[in-house]
Protein backbone atom coordinates (compact mmCIF):
# COMPACT_ATOMS: atom_id res chain seq x y z
CA UNK A 1 0.00 0.00 0.00
CA UNK A 2 1.77 3.12 -1.24
CA UNK A 3 -0.62 5.77 0.07
CA UNK A 4 -2.79 6.05 3.19
CA UNK A 5 -5.31 8.85 3.64
CA UNK A 6 -5.58 10.07 7.23
CA UNK A 7 -7.57 12.98 8.69
CA UNK A 8 -7.47 14.88 11.94
CA UNK A 9 -10.71 14.94 13.88
CA UNK A 10 -9.88 17.37 16.63
CA UNK A 11 -6.78 15.96 18.31
CA UNK A 12 -7.42 12.42 17.03
CA UNK A 13 -6.26 10.83 13.78
CA UNK A 14 -8.56 8.56 11.78
CA UNK A 15 -8.66 6.98 8.34
CA UNK A 16 -10.36 8.97 5.61
CA UNK A 17 -13.65 7.39 4.57
CA UNK A 18 -13.14 4.20 6.58
CA UNK A 19 -14.10 3.03 10.09
CA UNK A 20 -11.12 0.62 10.17
CA UNK A 21 -8.70 1.07 13.06
CA UNK A 22 -5.78 3.25 12.06
CA UNK A 23 -3.11 1.52 14.13
CA UNK A 24 -3.57 -1.93 12.63
CA UNK A 25 -3.53 -0.54 9.08
CA UNK A 26 -0.34 1.40 9.74
CA UNK A 27 1.33 -1.71 11.15
CA UNK A 28 0.56 -3.60 7.92
CA UNK A 29 1.40 -0.69 5.62
CA UNK A 30 4.81 0.05 7.07
CA UNK A 31 6.25 -3.31 6.04
CA UNK A 32 8.83 -2.92 3.29
CA UNK A 33 11.53 -0.45 2.35
CA UNK A 34 11.64 3.25 1.64
CA UNK A 35 10.83 6.37 3.63
CA UNK A 36 7.58 7.52 5.15
CA UNK A 37 6.57 10.89 3.68
CA UNK A 38 3.73 12.84 5.29
CA UNK A 39 2.04 15.40 2.99
CA UNK A 40 0.02 18.25 4.54
CA UNK A 41 -2.17 20.67 2.60
CA UNK A 42 -2.71 24.30 3.49
CA UNK A 43 -5.53 26.78 3.98
CA UNK A 44 -9.12 26.37 2.77
CA UNK A 45 -9.15 22.60 2.26
CA UNK A 46 -11.55 20.33 4.11
CA UNK A 47 -11.53 16.52 3.92
CA UNK A 48 -14.79 15.29 2.43
CA UNK A 49 -15.74 18.68 0.99
CA UNK A 50 -17.35 18.61 -2.45
CA UNK A 51 -15.09 21.29 -3.90
CA UNK A 52 -12.13 21.40 -1.52
CA UNK A 53 -11.28 17.86 -0.40
CA UNK A 54 -7.48 17.50 -0.45
CA UNK A 55 -7.78 13.75 -1.04
CA UNK A 56 -9.40 14.46 -4.40
CA UNK A 57 -6.97 17.24 -5.26
CA UNK A 58 -3.24 17.71 -4.61
CA UNK A 59 -2.97 14.76 -2.16
CA UNK A 60 -4.48 12.34 -4.70
CA UNK A 61 -2.65 10.09 -7.12
CA UNK A 62 -5.13 11.29 -9.76
CA UNK A 63 -6.11 14.89 -8.90
CA UNK A 64 -9.49 16.22 -9.99
CA UNK A 65 -10.24 19.82 -11.00
CA UNK A 66 -11.33 21.46 -7.72
CA UNK A 67 -11.59 24.01 -9.39
CA UNK A 68 -8.04 23.90 -10.81
CA UNK A 69 -5.90 20.88 -11.58
CA UNK A 70 -3.08 20.53 -9.08
CA UNK A 71 -0.05 18.30 -9.60
CA UNK A 72 -0.24 15.05 -7.67
CA UNK A 73 2.06 15.38 -4.69
CA UNK A 74 2.14 11.61 -4.01
CA UNK A 75 2.97 10.67 -7.60
CA UNK A 76 5.56 13.43 -8.06
CA UNK A 77 7.18 12.43 -4.76
CA UNK A 78 7.55 8.84 -5.93
CA UNK A 79 4.42 6.97 -4.85
CA UNK A 80 2.03 4.86 -6.91
CA UNK A 81 4.72 3.86 -9.40
CA UNK A 82 4.94 0.20 -8.36
CA UNK A 83 8.52 0.32 -7.12
CA UNK A 84 9.48 -2.01 -4.27
CA UNK A 85 11.24 0.75 -2.34
CA UNK A 86 8.53 3.41 -2.62
CA UNK A 87 7.93 3.46 1.09
CA UNK A 88 4.71 4.84 2.52
CA UNK A 89 2.97 8.07 1.65
CA UNK A 90 0.57 9.60 4.17
CA UNK A 91 -1.91 12.14 2.83
CA UNK A 92 -2.86 14.06 5.96
CA UNK A 93 -6.07 16.09 5.84
CA UNK A 94 -7.45 18.60 8.32
CA UNK A 95 -10.22 21.19 8.33
CA UNK A 96 -8.39 24.33 7.20
CA UNK A 97 -11.51 26.41 6.53
CA UNK A 98 -12.85 29.45 8.36
CA UNK A 99 -10.94 32.60 9.19
CA UNK A 100 -7.15 32.48 9.34
CA UNK A 101 -7.30 32.59 13.14
CA UNK A 102 -9.78 29.74 13.23
CA UNK A 103 -7.71 27.65 10.83
CA UNK A 104 -4.56 28.42 12.81
CA UNK A 105 -6.22 27.11 15.99
CA UNK A 106 -7.43 24.01 14.16
CA UNK A 107 -3.89 23.43 12.86
CA UNK A 108 -2.58 23.19 16.43
CA UNK A 109 -5.09 20.43 17.26
CA UNK A 110 -4.35 18.69 13.95
CA UNK A 111 -0.65 18.75 14.85
CA UNK A 112 -1.37 16.77 17.99
CA UNK A 113 -3.31 14.23 15.92
CA UNK A 114 -0.43 13.92 13.45
CA UNK A 115 2.00 13.46 16.34
CA UNK A 116 0.08 10.32 17.34
CA UNK A 117 0.60 8.90 13.85
CA UNK A 118 4.30 9.75 13.72
CA UNK A 119 4.90 8.46 17.25
CA UNK A 120 3.38 5.11 16.25
CA UNK A 121 5.54 4.95 13.13
CA UNK A 122 8.64 5.77 15.16
CA UNK A 123 7.88 3.07 17.73
CA UNK A 124 7.38 0.47 15.00
CA UNK A 125 10.74 1.18 13.37
CA UNK A 126 12.93 3.89 14.94
CA UNK A 127 15.46 3.55 12.11
CA UNK A 128 13.00 4.30 9.33
CA UNK A 129 12.98 7.98 8.32
CA UNK A 130 9.71 9.90 8.59
CA UNK A 131 9.71 13.12 6.56
CA UNK A 132 7.10 15.86 6.25
CA UNK A 133 6.23 18.28 3.46
CA UNK A 134 3.55 20.92 3.91
CA UNK A 135 2.19 24.04 2.26
CA UNK A 136 1.04 27.29 3.86
CA UNK A 137 -0.82 26.67 7.15
CA UNK A 138 0.07 23.00 6.89
CA UNK A 139 3.41 23.99 8.40
CA UNK A 140 1.60 25.07 11.58
CA UNK A 141 0.44 21.45 11.80
CA UNK A 142 4.00 20.17 11.38
CA UNK A 143 5.49 22.58 13.92
CA UNK A 144 2.89 21.70 16.57
CA UNK A 145 3.61 18.02 15.96
CA UNK A 146 7.27 18.51 17.00
CA UNK A 147 6.19 19.49 20.53
CA UNK A 148 4.71 16.02 21.10
CA UNK A 149 7.39 13.71 19.67
CA UNK A 150 10.68 12.28 20.96
CA UNK A 151 14.12 12.97 19.57
CA UNK A 152 14.75 11.35 16.20
CA UNK A 153 11.08 10.86 15.30
CA UNK A 154 11.21 13.20 12.28
CA UNK A 155 13.87 13.46 9.59
CA UNK A 156 13.22 16.41 7.28
CA UNK A 157 10.46 18.99 7.09
CA UNK A 158 10.02 20.92 3.84
CA UNK A 159 8.00 24.11 4.28
CA UNK A 160 6.39 25.37 1.06
CA UNK A 161 5.59 29.06 1.58
CA UNK A 162 4.87 28.19 5.19
CA UNK A 163 2.33 30.30 7.07
CA UNK A 164 3.97 30.46 10.47
CA UNK A 165 5.98 32.92 12.53
CA UNK A 166 9.72 33.01 13.08
CA UNK A 167 9.44 32.72 16.86
CA UNK A 168 6.95 29.86 16.61
CA UNK A 169 9.30 28.00 14.27
CA UNK A 170 12.34 28.64 16.47
CA UNK A 171 10.50 27.27 19.53
CA UNK A 172 9.39 24.13 17.67
CA UNK A 173 12.91 23.51 16.35
CA UNK A 174 14.21 23.76 19.92
CA UNK A 175 12.18 20.74 21.08
CA UNK A 176 13.81 17.28 21.25
CA UNK A 177 12.16 16.25 17.96
CA UNK A 178 12.86 19.65 16.41
CA UNK A 179 16.58 19.66 17.26
CA UNK A 180 17.09 16.29 15.57
CA UNK A 181 15.10 17.24 12.45
CA UNK A 182 16.13 19.33 9.45
CA UNK A 183 13.95 22.24 8.32
CA UNK A 184 14.07 23.37 4.68
CA UNK A 185 12.22 26.67 4.28
CA UNK A 186 11.10 27.29 0.68
CA UNK A 187 10.24 30.96 0.12
CA UNK A 188 9.67 33.51 -2.64
CA UNK A 189 8.69 37.16 -2.74
CA UNK A 190 5.76 35.95 -4.89
CA UNK A 191 4.16 35.05 -1.56
CA UNK A 192 4.56 38.51 0.03
CA UNK A 193 0.84 39.45 -0.01
CA UNK A 194 -0.06 36.20 1.72
CA UNK A 195 2.63 36.64 4.37
CA UNK A 196 1.42 40.21 4.89
CA UNK A 197 -2.18 39.08 5.44
CA UNK A 198 -1.09 36.22 7.70
CA UNK A 199 0.81 38.61 9.96
CA UNK A 200 -2.18 40.96 10.25
CA UNK A 201 -5.07 38.51 10.45
CA UNK A 202 -3.58 36.20 13.08
CA UNK A 203 -2.21 36.89 16.55
CA UNK A 204 1.50 37.74 16.70
CA UNK A 205 3.32 35.44 19.17
CA UNK A 206 5.77 38.22 20.03
CA UNK A 207 5.93 41.93 19.25
CA UNK A 208 7.64 42.58 15.91
CA UNK A 209 7.47 38.94 14.83
CA UNK A 210 7.49 38.07 11.12
CA UNK A 211 6.34 35.22 8.93
CA UNK A 212 8.99 32.68 7.97
CA UNK A 213 8.98 34.08 4.45
CA UNK A 214 11.60 36.40 5.96
CA UNK A 215 13.77 33.40 6.84
CA UNK A 216 14.45 30.99 9.68
CA UNK A 217 17.52 31.19 11.92
CA UNK A 218 18.50 27.78 13.27
CA UNK A 219 21.52 25.54 12.96
CA UNK A 220 19.36 22.79 11.45
CA UNK A 221 17.46 25.01 8.99
CA UNK A 222 18.05 26.55 5.57
CA UNK A 223 15.95 29.10 3.68
CA UNK A 224 15.85 28.72 -0.10
CA UNK A 225 14.22 31.66 -1.94
CA UNK A 226 13.13 30.21 -5.27
CA UNK A 227 12.84 33.65 -6.87
CA UNK A 228 16.53 34.39 -6.27
CA UNK A 229 18.71 33.99 -9.37
CA UNK A 230 21.81 32.93 -7.40
CA UNK A 231 19.82 30.34 -5.45
CA UNK A 232 18.42 28.80 -8.63
CA UNK A 233 21.88 28.87 -10.22
CA UNK A 234 23.47 27.01 -7.31
CA UNK A 235 20.67 24.42 -7.25
CA UNK A 236 21.20 23.90 -10.97
CA UNK A 237 24.89 23.10 -10.34
CA UNK A 238 23.69 20.43 -7.88
CA UNK A 239 21.51 18.92 -10.61
CA UNK A 240 18.17 20.48 -9.68
CA UNK A 241 16.80 22.59 -12.51
CA UNK A 242 13.86 24.72 -11.35
CA UNK A 243 12.04 27.09 -13.68
CA UNK A 244 12.28 30.83 -13.20
CA UNK A 245 9.28 32.43 -11.43
CA UNK A 246 6.54 33.49 -13.82
CA UNK A 247 4.35 35.55 -11.47
CA UNK A 248 4.64 38.61 -9.32
CA UNK A 249 2.06 37.18 -6.89
CA UNK A 250 1.45 33.46 -6.38
CA UNK A 251 0.78 31.33 -3.29
CA UNK A 252 1.16 27.97 -5.07
CA UNK A 253 4.28 28.25 -7.23
CA UNK A 254 6.34 26.46 -4.56
CA UNK A 255 4.85 23.22 -5.96
CA UNK A 256 3.37 24.17 -9.34
CA UNK A 257 6.54 25.62 -10.88
CA UNK A 258 8.30 23.07 -13.12
CA UNK A 259 11.14 21.30 -11.35
CA UNK A 260 10.03 22.00 -7.78
CA UNK A 261 8.44 18.67 -6.87
CA UNK A 262 11.28 16.81 -8.55
CA UNK A 263 13.67 18.74 -6.27
CA UNK A 264 11.64 17.90 -3.15
CA UNK A 265 11.53 14.23 -4.15
CA UNK A 266 15.33 14.14 -4.10
CA UNK A 267 15.49 16.04 -0.79
CA UNK A 268 13.22 13.48 0.86
CA UNK A 269 14.34 10.27 -0.84
CA UNK A 270 18.10 10.92 -1.05
CA UNK A 271 18.80 13.22 1.93
CA UNK A 272 22.34 11.87 2.18
CA UNK A 273 23.05 13.49 -1.22
CA UNK A 274 21.77 16.89 -0.11
CA UNK A 275 23.07 17.57 3.41
CA UNK A 276 22.26 21.05 4.66
CA UNK A 277 25.85 22.19 4.28
CA UNK A 278 25.58 21.42 0.56
CA UNK A 279 22.43 23.55 0.32
CA UNK A 280 23.70 26.50 2.37
CA UNK A 281 25.64 28.11 -0.51
CA UNK A 282 22.25 28.50 -2.23
CA UNK A 283 21.02 30.68 0.65
CA UNK A 284 21.57 34.42 0.08
CA UNK A 285 23.20 36.32 2.97
CA UNK A 286 19.98 38.27 3.52
CA UNK A 287 16.39 38.03 2.31
CA UNK A 288 15.19 40.36 -0.41
CA UNK A 289 12.98 43.15 0.85
CA UNK A 290 9.24 42.58 0.99
CA UNK A 291 7.39 43.75 -2.14
CA UNK A 292 10.66 43.81 -4.10
CA UNK A 293 9.27 41.40 -6.66
CA UNK A 294 5.90 43.12 -6.96
CA UNK A 295 7.48 46.39 -8.11
CA UNK A 296 10.49 45.00 -9.98
CA UNK A 297 10.82 45.03 -13.75
CA UNK A 298 9.91 41.65 -15.18
CA UNK A 299 13.00 39.92 -16.62
CA UNK A 300 12.90 37.50 -19.52
CA UNK A 301 12.84 33.91 -18.27
CA UNK A 302 13.98 31.11 -20.58
CA UNK A 303 11.73 28.03 -20.44
CA UNK A 304 12.92 24.97 -18.55
CA UNK A 305 13.94 22.00 -20.72
CA UNK A 306 11.09 19.52 -21.09
CA UNK A 307 12.97 16.72 -19.31
CA UNK A 308 13.17 18.81 -16.14
CA UNK A 309 9.51 19.83 -16.01
CA UNK A 310 8.48 17.30 -13.36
Amino acid sequence: MALIRINARGQTAELHGSPAPLESLLQRATAGDGPVIVMIHGYNYRPGGRSNCPHRHLLSLEPAHLPWRAPSWPRQLGFGLGHADEGLGIAFGWNACGTLRQAQATAARAGQALAQVCALLHRQDPRRPVHVIGHSLGIEVALEMLHHLPQGAIGRIISLFGASFQSRTATALDTPAGRSAEFINITSRENDPFDFLFERLTRLPTRGDHAIGHGVSAANAVTLPLDDADTLSHLRTLGYAIAQPQHRICHWSSFTRPGTLRFYRHLLRQPQETPLQRLRPACPPRSARRWSRLFALRPFAAPLPAWHQL
